[in-house]
């Protein structure tokens, strides 16, 4: 059978039409940039391999910074939806810096130690030493003041603190300025310094007890205008962290371990252990710990004499309705 041209044209027309319409009706996926330190989150390359981000109808874009404030400079101007950190941060920024910002879910603990220059062999060895962090008021340079107040030494006084940076880039500096006596290092970092040689002096796990480090926190404002994007990410970040947690999955974490972060298998091995099995790690579901951040807030109050006797409710900071709604969502759309 011979088709006219006209019959072949009409053909081409509607079949144009409908693939037109099938492009138009498949929804665009929703942007979400997010803000952290060096490198990726585990949960991040995680959600990535899983193809979640694309489950959730999402595109994620992250930004590297070289320090906590630089971080927070970009989260306070807009320059990102949310921020991967430890969440002190978050009460530096409405505190200090008078930003209406709010933590939306937890992620991990913290596994840091006091880490030290081959040859010191205590804290009292530290006094009239440079200690560096990666900046002098929040989050793991409180821990240090606080773990060197419990062996009397004082900020100022029997110490210098000098910020460097993130934590890679602190044990990076430790090996080339050996007048750089300590700093608070945690997991694969602090695995890496005592295999080179370098001492563990003490643990927040021993001195200081649950912490709630890094998770995830925004600017109100934001949090209001990407509800659901936001809920939509903090899903695929609990699928993944339960992913990874999963110790059937044990060989395929250690493999991502090594290609993301380059480490040596043996090091993944002892980094996967660590924070996957130990107090301190990664959070089960990427729970908001809240007695960790009541731990927080209270060595804010002691260390760096916030609020004094008016130390705020943790609710001032964190608003567990995300959490909540993303825990819905992955109940419906398992």
């Amino acid at each position: 059978m011979r088709l006219s041209l006209r019959t072949i044209l009409l053909s081409s027309l509607i079949g144009a039409l409908v693939s037109a319409s099938a492009i138009a009706q498949e929804p665009m996926p929703s942007k979400i940039k997010l803000l952290t330190l060096l490198g990726r989150p585990l949960q991040l390359v995680a959600a990535e391999k899983l193809g979640l981000f694309s489950k959730f109808g999402l595109q994620v874009e992250p930004e590297n910074s070289a320090n906590s404030q630089e971080l927070r400079d970009k989260l306070a101007a807009g320059n990102g939806d949310l921020a991967y950190l430890a969440v002190d941060n978050a009460v530096a920024m409405v505190d200090l810096a008078h930003q209406d910002v709010i933590i939306l879910m937890g992620g991990e603990g913290s596994q840091n130690e006091l880490i030290a220059q081959p040859g010191i062999q205590s804290i009292q060895d530290l006094r009239g030493k440079t200690l560096i962090v990666d900046a002098p008021n929040t989050a793991y340079a409180v821990q240090l003041k606080k773990i060197l107040l419990l062996s009397g030494l004082q900020p100022g006084k029997d110490y210098e603190i000098k910020p460097v940076g993130a934590t890679p880039q602190r044990l990076i500096a430790m090996r080339e300025n050996k007048s750089y006596a300590a700093s608070m290092l945690g997991p694969p970092s602090s695995i890496i310094a005592k295999r080179e040689g370098f001492v563990s002096l003490a643990s927040v796990q021993k001195s200081i007890g649950p912490y709630q480090a890094a998770g995830f926190f925004a600017q109100r404002a934001r949090t209001k205008e990407r509800r659901e994007a936001l809920i939509s990410f903090l899903a695929a970040i609990i699928e993944a962290q339960r992913w990874l947690m999963a110790p059937a999955n044990k060989n395929e974490v250690l493999t991502l371990m090594t290609k993301e972060a380059h480490l040596a298998p043996e090091v993944a091995a002892e980094t996967y252990e660590s924070s996957m099995t130990k107090p301190g790690g990664f959070a089960r579901d990427a729970a908001f710990d809240l007695q960790g951040f009541k731990n927080v807030l209270k060595l804010r109050a002691e260390i760096e004499g916030s609020w004094g006797r008016d130390r705020p409710s943790p609710e001032k900071y964190y608003d567990s309705s995300y959490y909540g709604a993303a825990l819905a969502k992955l109940k419906s759309k398992p």
